[in-house]
């Protein structure tokens, strides 16, 4: 007994550690995701640069799919137990969150839409607003995913093809049915299957090789992509290509079908005629076509920094090889994934001294991979990365840059060729003259993203339903489910009610298989499982129907009177992982949601202390700094690294380190001759910062112990399989016509 004792004590010892070592860590991380997202937000990159996703809490269960989904890193995390967005603006738009949530809790959107001038309006067949038959699709359109691109071309040449058979071809044979613009993915798909529905068409492109802005990547740079249908090839199924499969790739695709593809050929204009045709005119002609596609990429012109110097042969705006330059002095300048990745491969070069110059503090906008290898190396020595810097000026044989780090210093840098990666300028004029608007004011009100609440009703109306026809069944065999089970062998419809009998017999058949179809929706949500057949919001759905529709089959199975056996003993199991199910889906959520909720009150309030800070001036100024400084402290201090009766204490209103801060501050800016108002003001969003801070931990701390819920859900839903499947053992063991189950 005694060694009995001691191993339990063990394990409940050993448990007990390392679930306090698991939650110290997911205390820490939900720290540095929310320090990642209030960093964003106050250098306002905390939503997409086109697209990024919106969450909503009220239907959010915290399963962590969209976090495993998206191909990006740290664009979502998990924080209090729901999804939050931390670093938006490293969303590319591949909306696989928003594809596998099963709550339809999270959506994929354009950023700022309602006010953006730089996105085309246009209608749901991708025409342009106002201009009839003139169309875009790929990288001009705001979307940038390849598999978007292709999905867009292909359905511009779909709509082109639908038009004319429902009207009529061209009398003039010099009139195309459609021109296209651009030969990227987006122009090659709208190619193909122009070329697929047999239309009369040509594509033009500027450069002298098909493939468009991935063309352009660096060598061997690895392309992301999805599997998606090119018209004429089939299914691209690979994840991944390098720049060089793909685009020769296209190349052969192209060849193949003999696609009409006109290179080095600069669109000049797009102007309609008195028949209502488009005249496009380029660098080596003009044609005619009744409908035209777009197909452009959105960088358009490289951006100019408008320096001395900078037209000199040693700058240029992209790097295609960086094998080909060694033993260089290099200067790169920008501070996106392009920027990052030319000065990493260049830093890789034998005998290359580099230098990446970026006007920010720190870098916001790249892929975590690029991130890393940025990292390393600068860490071995291979590149020099100057924060807060700008190239003012650039000579033959060096660059002068001034570099701010508290004060604002000129240096200059010895110098053999400089590569601006600072973005492109879309060709919105360019477009303007062609037709193209972009007027927010003419584009369709976009849909308001507000909650949707917990889908609680349709949850209701389903149980209701089944629940209902139970009872109606039951209500119908009153007579029978009425009697006591020794009366009821003498009733006639005993031998079909009867579990081992009958329909007694069948539900039972069907609650093991809906159980077994419930416990499936784990398998489809599981990342780590290659199961992906539906969706999993049909599946959650699913889940909620079976998981009702097994405890009203084993109810009736069990004629309505569980016995003291295996079977009644799996029902009783079933019985709890109903009402904890419930629990977890609807009741949990609430709490994760105002946690979060408070996190964004604490935001707004952290942002009011911001703002006094600058708006003071002199003393003031100093004051406020310091006050907004001492408080962050205080509150991280108290929401992260003391206990729950700690933070109970200080939630009652016992805080000594609060009072004596706030008091300390009263007392300096008296001393430096602050207006009373405004020290007033100060302290009082101090205090409500700090008290927010605190309520959000406590939410916290309630969600901690209510996910108690979870753990009790799945671990009596083991308990329930063991259950049924003795129970079927010993069914089939003593035959399926002997009473076992009752």
């Amino acid at each position: 007994m005694t060694w009995i004792v001691l191993v339990a004590v063990v394990l409940a010892l050993g448990l007990a550690l390392l679930a306090v070592l698991a939650r110290r860590a997911d205390l820490r991380r939900m720290a540095r995701s929310i320090d990642e997202r209030e960093r964003d937000a106050a250098s306002s990159t905390s939503t997409g640069r086109l697209q990024h996703p919106v969450v909503d809490l009220s239907r959010c269960l915290g399963c962590g799919t969209c976090v495993a989904a998206c191909p990006e890193s740290n664009v979502l995390a998990l924080v209090h137990g729901q999804a939050t967005v931390v670093h938006g603006d490293r969303c590319r738009g591949h909306a696989t969150c928003e594809a596998e949530c099963p709550v339809g809790a999270i959506t994929v959107t354009l950023a700022n839409l309602e006010e953006r001038r730089d996105v085309p309006v246009l209608s749901e067949s991708l025409e342009a607003v106002g201009t009839k038959n003139l169309f875009l699709a790929g990288e001009v359109t705001a979307h940038a995913l390849i598999r978007r691109a292709i999905e867009q071309g292909t359905a511009v040449g779909r709509e082109v093809a639908d038009r004319i058979r429902s009207g009529s071809r061209a009398s003039s044979p010099d009139t195309l049915d459609l021109c296209i613009v651009g030969a990227g993915p987006a122009g090659l798909a709208c190619s193909l299957e122009a070329r697929r529905q047999g239309l009369r068409f040509v594509t033009l492109d500027q450069e002298e090789t098909i493939g468009g802005t991935v063309a352009k990547y660096p060598r061997n740079k690895l392309v992301v992509t999805e599997p998606v249908d090119l018209p004429l090839y089939g299914r691209l199924r690979e994840k991944t290509y390098t720049k060089e499969e793909l685009v020769t790739l296209w190349q052969e695709i192209a060849t193949r079908n003999e696609l009409p593809i006109r290179s080095g050929e600069t669109l000049l204009s797009c102007q309609r005629d008195a028949r209502g045709h488009f005249v496009v005119e380029s660098t080596s002609g003009t044609l005619r076509a009744r409908h035209v596609c777009l197909a452009l990429g959105r960088r358009g012109a490289p951006n100019r920094l408008g320096i001395p110097g900078e037209t000199l042969a040693k700058v240029a705006y992209n790097l295609l090889d960086a094998h080909s330059h060694r033993g260089r002095k290099i200067l790169v300048v920008g501070g996106g994934d392009s920027a990052v990745e030319a000065a990493v491969g260049l830093a890789q070069q034998p005998g290359n001294e580099v230098t990446l110059s970026y006007r920010r503090e720190r870098f916001h906008r790249i892929r975590p991979r690029n991130e890393e290898r940025l990292q390393e190396s600068v860490s071995t020595g291979q590149l020099r990365v100057l924060h807060e810097s700008n190239l003012v000026s650039i000579g033959q044989e060096d660059v002068e840059l001034t570099v701010s780090n508290g004060t604002t210093k000129s240096m200059r840098l010895d110098n053999d060729e400089v590569f601006v990666m600072a973005g492109g300028t879309p060709p919105i004029q360019l477009l303007e003259r062609m037709g193209v608007s972009f007027d927010p004011s003419l584009r369709p009100q976009a849909p308001e993203l507000s909650e949707q609440g917990p889908g609680l009703v349709r949850a209701l109306s389903i149980g209701f339903l089944l629940s209902l026809l139970t009872l109606l069944f039951a209500l119908w065999n009153a007579d029978y489910y009425g009697l006591d089970s020794g009366a009821r062998h003498a009733h006639p419809r005993h031998e079909m009610l009867r579990p081992g009998m009958g329909i007694g017999l069948w539900l039972g058949i069907a609650a093991v298989a809906l159980i077994a179809l419930n416990l499936l929706y784990l398998v489809r949500r599981s990342p780590r499982i290659p199961f992906r057949t539906g969706s999993l919001r049909l599946w959650m759905t699913s889940h909620v129907a079976t998981g009702i529709l097994a405890f009203l089959c084993a109810l009736l199975h069990a004629a309505m009177a569980p016995g003291h056996n295996v079977g009644g003993h799996a029902f009783w199991a079933m019985t709890v992982i109903l009402l904890t199910g419930a629990i977890g889906r609807y009741l949990y959520a609430w709490v994760p949601r105002a946690a979060n909720g408070r996190e964004l009150e604490l935001a707004e309030v952290k942002e009011r202390l911001a703002s006094l800070s600058r708006e003071a001036e002199g003393n003031e100024s100093a004051f406020q700094q310091e006050a907004r400084r001492e408080v962050t402290l205080l509150i991280e201090r108290r929401r992260w690294k003391v206990s729950f009766a700690g933070r109970l204490l200080a939630l009652l209103g016992l805080e000594l380190d609060l009072r004596r801060l706030l008091a300390r501050l009263a007392a300096e800016g008296s001393t430096r001759g602050i207006d009373p108002a405004r020290i007033t003001l100060t302290l009082a969003i101090a205090r409500r910062a700090h008290r927010t801070a605190l309520v959000a931990s406590h939410f916290e701390d309630l969600r901690a112990i209510l996910n108690g819920w979870r753990y009790l859900h799945r671990w009596v839903a083991v308990l329930l399989v063991v259950l049924v499947l003795l129970h079927v053992f010993t069914a089939l063991s003593y035959g399926s016509f002997r009473e076992v189950a009752g």
